[in-house]
């Protein structure tokens, strides 16, 4: 195949202009995480709710 030329309207510049948004969202992230604006992420929050609630229920069965 022959890549088309990035001058191309809608081709080129639209997947640049993507990648530029990511790469400026992950660099204001990293930027975040390092003056200590981090959070966890609600998957993992739900996920250690789920661990809790299901060692607890384990508990009062096998006790």
């Amino acid at each position: 195949m022959i890549p088309q030329p990035p001058d191309r309207p809608g081709q080129g510049t639209e997947r640049q202009n993507w990648h530029e948004r990511r790469r400026d969202k992950i660099r204001a992230e990293i930027e975040r995480n390092r003056r200590g604006e981090y959070t966890i992420p609600t998957w993992v929050l739900a996920l250690a709710l789920a661990l809790i609630v299901g060692a607890w229920i384990a508990l009062v069965i096998l006790a």
